[in-house]
């Protein structure tokens, strides 16, 4: 019963945004609030799983959010190359989850069923919804479950001894974050079912939702699934920076030795 490895990688930041961007309902809604986009590699004995894949310079033209690192780059300090990949984990089909997912050609895909569904179904006729999902992805995901390479999961699922999923919804219809057996105790990559430590310490949520008793119900789920509020990892809060200790790169934050500081909950 071997412990993993859980590393945050960061391969863009958005500043141009305000807590308007981040929160449904804040009084200081002008403020400056900045984003962090992130990607995270889980690693244990004989295996390595990326959680996502962030999106590449195409993408991040086609939307004016460009990037600072491509994702197959920033993985070179894990010596691996986009054939190395053959597991990944997608939280979620949006276009900063599941965008790279044409970089990385020989992996399987574990994925809800619910998410798939969604992406493909009537919901996608609502210019709102259809708004973060770039179809090329999408037809990234139905050519892989095509070829045989899409593990459908529905609800709570054991991908290995350690590691598991967990369907939690709100942000989108199939969002699933990712429970892992560290050192430092239970953690959970919430990926966007809470894009900041404060969406789910204060309970305050994020505009970008399909379903928001799901999105609330999900931050006391986060909560239930870690063994301490402290290793719940918010998908996009630059704060992660700060709470975890860098490694390897410039880029690369070690998550499962714990957070370095006292993350106020």
């Amino acid at each position: 019963m071997s412990d993993w490895e859980v590393y945050a990688i960061k391969y863009a930041d958005r500043d141009a945004r305000t807590r308007r961007d981040s929160f449904i309902f804040d009084d200081n809604h002008d403020a400056p609030h900045a984003m962090d986009y992130f990607m995270w590699l889980i690693r244990g004995p004989g295996r390595v799983i990326l959680v996502d894949t962030g999106y590449d310079a195409q993408e991040g033209r086609a939307r004016g959010r460009p990037i600072r690192l491509d994702p197959v780059e920033a993985l070179k300090p894990f010596d691996l190359s986009p054939e190395d990949v053959t597991e990944i984990i997608v939280t979620h089909l949006h276009y900063d989850h599941a965008g790279g997912l044409h970089l990385f050609p020989n992996a399987a895909l574990h994925l809800q069923a619910a998410e798939m569904a969604y992406a493909t179904g009537p919901c996608m006729c609502h210019d709102t919804l259809r708004m973060p999902f770039t179809a090329g992805h999408i037809c990234e995901a139905i050519k892989r479950l095509y070829s045989g390479k899409v593990i459908f999961h529905d609800g709570d699922a054991q991908i290995a001894d350690g590691l598991t999923v967990h369907c939690i919804g709100g942000h989108s219809r199939g969002l699933q974050a990712v429970r892992v057996r560290t050192q430092a105790g239970w953690m959970v990559l919430a990926s966007d079912a809470a894009h900041y430590y404060e969406n789910f310490v204060a309970r305050k949520p994020f505009p970008i939702v399909v379903d928001l008793q799901d999105m609330l119900d999900g931050f006391e789920t986060l909560r239930n699934l870690a063994s301490a509020p402290a290793l719940i990892v918010p998908g996009h809060d630059p704060l992660v920076r700060t709470y975890f200790d860098r490694a390897m790169a410039d880029h690369i934050y070690r998550l499962d030795t714990g957070p370095v500081r006292d993350i106020p909950m």
